[in-house]
């Protein structure tokens, strides 16, 4: 009788997972890399049907993402000056001129400001809210964390008419403020939650030897808690910067100009005979870049943070 382990698969198994998992990931990549091919083709390359696979490169995508055109006569492009650099040559080809820059630039680093800053309000946040429901007696603890996550229950666009009529009368529409305080009261409750579940796992020994030590209950928290909960810490930050990074509709409907962030913005951008859409998807490849670095980054600690707790002794 052959030997059989429970635990161990079998080669037929590994070669059936190890496919489950190509092909997914193949799926799940094939839209990405649709998008970053496309970034490259040309305005007539990205609606050719069939669809085409193999193109010559273009930069025209990016060069449209980054400027705003004008067209102009074959007279008037004749008598101005050539082109100073190749990025005006390739606009000048389409018969126009570069006018100015276009405000994507403006929108993503709005991006950046509202989405790492209402992470970072989450993480902070969320992190003293966790330690005090993991180690302190709070009254109707139970039922305080049931709220905090009857929160995420409802999607957040249901409650998009009386935020909107609330930030009007408080002078927060479109600010940057606004949209971190919205980002952040929607994050804190993902926050809390995983937090707390991490914090549960670092034993109270570790904080009582530091109080018998002479440190201060905060001391204990700052050098004993927060480096064992890192892990927790850098996978709940990934996950809030998502969403903040990602949100569309609260965007759409809270702001229009000053805080308006990349989401809503990418969409407009309109070309000569409607949609641009290798300027479209050069904006969507850069913006995936920041929660990419973002993520790669922290991905042993999101590694750690998915399997913490896991396995006990």
């Amino acid at each position: 009788m052959s030997s059989y382990s429970i635990t161990e698969p079998s080669s037929r198994q590994k070669w059936a997972a190890g496919t489950l998992v190509i092909v997914y990931a193949v799926i799940t990549l094939l839209p990405l890399v649709w998008i970053l091919t496309t970034g490259f083709k040309s305005p007539v390359d990205a609606i050719a049907y069939p669809p085409k696979v193999l193109f010559e490169p273009s930069l025209e995508g990016y060069v449209n993402l980054f400027t705003t055109r004008t067209r102009v006569t074959p007279e008037q492009l004749e008598s101005l000056p050539p082109p100073a650099s190749w990025y005006e040559q390739i606009v000048r080809n389409r018969d126009m001129v570069i006018a100015g820059p276009s405000r994507y630039g403006e929108r993503f680093l709005n991006s950046v400001i509202i989405g790492f800053g209402s992470t970072f309000l989450s993480v902070f946040l969320g992190t003293l809210a966790a330690y005090a429901f993991s180690r302190f007696k709070v009254p109707m603890k139970d039922d305080l964390l049931f709220f905090i996550l009857s929160t995420r229950m409802m999607p957040p666009i249901a409650v998009a008419i009386p935020i909107f009529l609330m930030f009007r009368t408080l002078g927060l529409s479109d600010t940057h403020l606004g949209m971190i305080l919205l980002y952040t009261a929607v994050n804190i409750s993902l926050a809390v939650w995983l937090l707390k579940g991490f914090i549960d796992e670092i034993p109270r020994e570790y904080e009582e030897a530091a109080l018998i030590d002479g440190y201060t209950r905060f001391q204990a928290f700052y050098k004993v808690v927060l480096p064992q909960a890192a892990t927790g810490i850098a996978s709940t930050a990934i996950f809030c910067l998502i969403f903040s990074w990602n949100e569309y509709a609260f965007a759409v409907l809270l702001t229009s100009g000053t805080a308006q962030t990349a989401p809503p913005f990418i969409p407009t951008i309109i070309g000569v005979g409607g949609q641009d859409w290798p300027a479209v998807a050069a904006g969507a490849t850069l913006f995936l870049v920041p929660v990419m670095v973002f993520t790669i980054l922290l991905r042993k600690h999101l590694l750690r943070g998915i399997t913490f707790g896991a396995v006990r002794k």
